[in-house]
Order: structure tokens, then sequence, then C-alpha cells
């Protein structure tokens, strides 16, 4: 990763969108991340980690047909660094459905290296498919217009859906962006991405329980982000051995899908686990301004499994876009 930068509805399935907003509350699922927020907060707090630099949001899938949520800070917009990723591979799922993109082998190739290996470069491609726009030299005040119109086709599937507080039309940059990417930015890069955790788990729920887009689409998606977290790797910033998955060493038998983004200011991760006890979960932790601070991500995580190591699935096993292989 690299350092931060300092419309019409398609055939989307209006049942999906309903359900997707129909969580559950909990209040001791809102103990248990309260108490990991407060936790990690008091680890990190001599180094200046406070309130405004963590966002927290589970859901327990226990009962894939009544989620239940619980948050600390889960509706604050955050520059989502490469987390936006899962909403355009998302996007792209939804507009090949409804034949708006061909899926051809080179756009696979794009959605598996925005995914697996985080491509910048790929995901230029994917959102230069999405919106029908690509950069360039700069535009007359009309033609940018137009352009930006094209652009915002992201956030206007996504709020069909009933998403709020979201901005998802930007690439992500190492260098730059110029142009009319630069252009599009705006001045103190007012209209950079932005994301909430509340929104991220919900778009990982529906990923999960294969309602984003369909069944079998949704497979699709979460099989790129599946993760091995066994073994060690040279790399700090690898996305299974550098977020979420560093808790996982005293959770043996437990299963990964995770989807990291990472920056000069940022550093989140957006992860669906398994426990051997039958615990299914969405956890999203986002922070800020500390991203050198490789545990406050785990050191979430870690008490989250704790707390979800306690809990019993409800019910018989119900199949989810994980079990789809």
């Amino acid at each position: 990763m690299c350092a931060a930068p300092v419309g019409a509805q398609s055939k989307a399935d209006e049942t999906t969108a309903t359900r997707s907003n129909a969580f559950a509350t909990s209040a001791k699922l809102q103990q248990l991340v309260d108490e990991a927020a407060q936790a990690a907060l008091a680890r990190f707090a001599a180094k200046g980690f406070g309130e405004k630099n963590l966002a927290v949001t589970l859901i327990d899938l226990r009962d894939a047909e009544r989620p239940a949520q619980a948050s600390f800070r889960g509706a604050e917009p955050i520059y989502p660094a490469s987390v936006v990723k899962l909403f355009y591979l998302a996007a792209a799922h939804r507009w090949i459905e409804d034949g708006r993109l061909q899926e051809t082998e080179e756009l696979q190739r794009a959605m598996r290296d925005m995914i697996v290996d985080s491509s910048n470069d790929a995901t230029h491609y994917i959102v230069d498919a999405l919106t029908g726009t690509s950069n360039g030299a700069e535009l007359s005040v009309a033609e940018m217009k137009v352009w930006a119109e094209k652009r915002n086709a992201v956030n206007r599937y996504f709020q069909s859906l009933g998403y709020a507080r979201i901005n998802v039309n930007q690439k992500p940059w190492c260098e730059g962006p110029y142009g009319r990417d630069k252009i599009f930015l705006g001045e103190k890069f007012r209209n950079r991405n932005m994301l909430t955790t509340d929104a991220t788990a919900r778009l990982m729920t529906d990923i999960v329980l294969g309602r984003a887009v369909n069944a079998a689409r949704s497979a699709k998606m979460l099989e790129l982000v599946k993760r091995d977290y066994a073994g060690t790797s040279d790399d700090a910033d690898d996305q299974a051995h550098g977020f979420t998955g560093i808790a996982l060493n005293v959770s043996p038998g437990a299963r990964l899908w995770s989807k990291a983004g990472w920056t000069s200011t940022t550093r989140h991760d957006a992860a669906y686990l398994e426990l051997p006890n039958g615990a299914r979960f969405v956890l999203v932790t986002f922070t800020t301004d500390h991203s050198k601070e490789r545990d406050i991500i785990p050191a979430v995580a870690r008490v989250i499994l704790e707390g979800m190591k306690q809990q019993r699935a409800v019910g018989s096993k119900t199949v989810t876009g994980a079990d789809v292989q």
C-alpha cells in the first residue's frame, strides 16, 4: 500500500437491500464490542491512540436469518484505503450479472489481483470498466460534469441499496493523482473515498450469506478473500498475517476471510471468521493515525474471539456463501 492522499440503479434485488439493513441489536454483543474497543484504547493510550482513531463493527452470524450487530463509532466515515476494493468487486459482479460488463479473462484477472494482491493498478482498470471513465488531460467544465456523473455510478448503486455515509468513486493511488482524477478528488481531498465500519460489515455479511448479487457470485467474491494465516510472512502488511490473522494463533481451527487496507495514516481490516464451536461473525476494524501499530487490530480481535468462543451456534447449520466450494 501507499501513502494516504493528504447514480442509475441496475437490477439490484430490493428484497436483498431490505434484508441487509435488518440487523438485530444485542446488549451482550454491544458489551463485547465496547470491551474490545476499551481494551485497545487503554493498551495504546500512551501512544496517543484515542477514540477518534478507532471504529469497530461486529455482526454475529450464528443465526443467519437474524444477524445481530454492535459497533463502536460504526457510523463514522473514514478514509478506507484498499478496503474500498470490496465495494468495487461487488459492483463488478452486479454489472456482470446485469450484462453491463463481460466476464472476460482480463476482467477476472483484474478482480483477482485487486483483492488477493490488493493491486492498485488492477483497481484502476476495474473502476474504469465500471464507470466508463478514464483519467487523462483536463476537461472543460461541461465535459467534467458529464465525466463525474459517470464516475459516480458505483455510488448510485450502493445508494440504491440503502448504504449511507459512504463515498466510493475514487481510485487508490501510490503517487498522484493527476489530471481528471485530481480535479475530481477536489480541493483538500474533499471527495475522497469514505466508508464506515457499519457499511463495510454489511457488505461483507451479504457476501458471506450469499446475498451480494446472488449466491453464486457471492461465493466467487468470498473465494478471493480467503486467507491462510498459518505460518509466518516476511511482509508486515501481508493480508493473512499482518491484521486480524495475527490474533488467530490462539484459535486453532479458526477460518479467515478478509480484505485489509493500509496507508501511512490508516490501518484497517474487514474480516469474516468461523470458529470450531460454530461461531461465525464479521469483524471490521478501522484505525487512523497509527498505521505502524500492527497489534491494534489483533488486540481488538483477541477480545472478540474470546467472547465469541463462549457463544453457541443457533439452531442447525445454515449454508452460507462460505460453504459454497
